[in-house]
């Protein structure tokens, strides 16, 4: 299989890598840093693609330099994210001026995806292991980026729900392309970055989460399973505002309006 990791050059992303290429996989590592990229090409053998996922931009690249360069995709897990960061109360925007939880957490991995669709249909069957969080909380949809109030905590959890909704609409509307589309809380606090940045006790290992994961990128038991959200390898219900069509149409419609505008500066 060829699986594509976003966020692969640490943590979770590097686990996983490392444990498929084990197992024979064709992994392509995504990472931000090209030195980290290079040595995590020369640990492991993989193909690595760069990109900022900050940038609306560089995401569209990197879609166009994946459909380019691979004939097919098996997998694409979306693992990229950032934490509150080291100090919650301060509100940082992406390159093109989104609140940067919400930029890199869930719109960089939704543009990714929607531009992929057309090479997991023809790769199909094909899956999308969104990695999101059990920390997730109701996006107000009055004030989605938070510039009347901020709070990093907040910031994150509407992140993660939004990865959850997305997962939701897109597995209906790839149902019948045999593309299954899953999202799943891994583990609570791994020893990742932004755990430490956050300055958390760590509780879980990688070990733990990253064989959760593994189970939705390989196993053939949870294939047929999609729009499905997993607390660990248990299924389980994420928060209500995720089974609200209504929501749900919010959320795209924010999104699409998102990219458009980021993309269209970025042009003129």
């Amino acid at each position: 299989m060829t699986i594509l990791i976003t966020g692969a050059t640490n943590g979770l992303g590097a686990y996983l890598a490392t444990q498929l290429v084990k197992a024979g996989e064709d992994v392509v590592a995504h990472g931000r840093n090209p030195e980290r990229l290079r040595r995590l090409s020369e640990e492991l053998g993989v193909s690595t693609v760069q990109a900022d996922l900050t940038d609306l931009s560089q995401v569209d690249r990197l879609a166009d330099e994946i459909s380019g360069r691979f004939d097919r995709l098996d997998v694409l897990v979306n693992n990229a994210g950032i934490g509150t960061g080291p100090d919650p109360s301060r509100r940082e925007e992406s390159a093109d001026g989104i609140e940067l939880r919400f930029a890199v957490n869930y719109l960089a991995g939704y543009h990714l995806t929607r531009r992929l669709v057309p090479l997991l249909t023809a790769s199909a069957p094909s899956r999308v292991v969104n990695v999101s969080s059990a920390g997730q909380q109701a996006i107000d949809f009055a004030d989605p980026q938070l510039t009347k109030s901020y709070d990093g905590g907040r910031a994150y959890r509407q992140s993660k729900l939004a990865q959850i909704m997305f997962t939701i609409d897109l597995a209906g509307e790839l149902r019948e392309a045999g593309v299954t589309v899953n999202a799943l809380h891994p583990a609570t606090l791994m020893p990742t970055t932004m755990v430490r940045e956050a300055g958390r006790r760590v509780m879980s290992t990688l070990d733990e989460g990253g064989s959760a994961v593994l189970r939705l990128i390989t196993d053939p038991e949870p294939a047929p399973v999609t729009g499905a959200y997993f607390d660990g390898t248990a299924r389980s219900e994420p928060d209500t505002q995720a089974s609200s069509a209504d929501a749900r149409g919010q959320l795209r419609t924010l999104s699409e309006a998102l990219v458009a505008t980021a993309l269209d500066r970025r042009a003129g």
